[in-house]
């Protein structure tokens, strides 16, 4: 495609954005295009002489699938194949990309990986995203110390977007939370690469009664931020998942970071009580 017809592609898309189109001598951007992926999705209805839209309109207020959407012709509006395509990017670039070292580095959280070398063998080989080499075994043991009744560890997991927007709030009102009932948290850890069965290694290696694990969700397209607690108490390598209790859809949308953390706070107090977790809580 070469420069006149990308042109004659950009204006076209922009008439049937209602934008209009960019003069040729101008040097600086139009800045009539709204960004589309700062739009709710449930305010957004745009079937054409609906016989019930009224009623559609509220049930759409309750979520954010794409619902309601309309069509010109045969295919998607522009503005939703835009984005559709503006949120896949954001779902993608959560997975690929890596929480930045100044976020654990800010909140003085030691860093750890697990055995994964890089985020293609994170992705490929869940076995090693649970594990830990000899010199990050002896950085855990280090930082958590033997016996601690309650650790909090924060992992990318695989959604570095869901961890930088969620986890530090989330972590500070867990430990307000427990504060509260008389119990001290001592240092966090930050896993690189981890998976949710890291918390098992970390249990064996330090023996600790509870562990919570804050972990980036896969993204979808409804948001790229979404957080969520595992909570195991006494976990090991090979416990079962109906040990787990869970806290899921941490993110702006969902349950608020703070809001989730004194929840979370309550759990961990009462799963030290009946010491147990996932079911057996129950």
């Amino acid at each position: 495609m070469d420069k006149q017809e990308l042109k004659t592609l950009v204006a076209q898309l922009l008439r049937e954005m209602d934008v209009e189109t960019p003069k040729e001598e101008a040097a600086e951007p139009q800045q009539g295009i709204r960004d589309l992926t700062q739009v709710d999705l449930r305010q957004e209805y745009h079937v054409q002489d609906a016989e019930n839209g009224q009623a559609f309109v509220r049930l759409k207020k309750k979520t954010p699938a794409r619902l309601g959407l309309g069509r010109c012709g045969a295919r998607y509006r522009t503005d939703s194949m835009l984005r559709f395509r503006a949120d896949h990017a954001a779902a993608q670039d959560s997975v690929f990309s890596l929480v930045p070292k100044e976020f654990y580095e800010r909140h003085d959280l030691p860093f750890v990986q697990t055995m994964c070398k890089d985020k293609d063998q994170y992705l490929t080989r869940p076995d090693l995203g649970r594990r830990f080499d000899a010199q990050n075994q002896t950085i855990i043991r280090q930082v958590c110390g033997s016996s601690p009744k309650v650790l909090l560890v924060i992992g990318d997991g695989l959604s570095s977007d869901a961890i930088t927007a969620n986890a530090a709030d989330c972590a500070a009102a867990i430990r307000q939370g427990l504060k509260s009932f008389g119990i001290e948290l001592g240092k966090s850890l930050f896993i690189q690469y981890a998976r949710v069965g890291a918390m098992d290694h970390i249990g064996e290696l330090t023996n600790a009664e509870l562990i919570c694990m804050l972990v980036g969700e896969r993204p979808g397209l409804a948001t790229s931020e979404s957080m969520s607690a595992y909570i195991t108490y006494q976990p090991r390598p090979g416990i079962s998942e109906a040990k787990r209790t869970v806290v899921s859809n941490i993110h702006r949308q969902g349950t608020p970071a703070v809001e989730a953390g004194a929840h979370i706070a309550e759990l961990l107090h009462i799963m030290l009580q009946k010491k147990a977790s996932g079911i057996d809580l129950r």
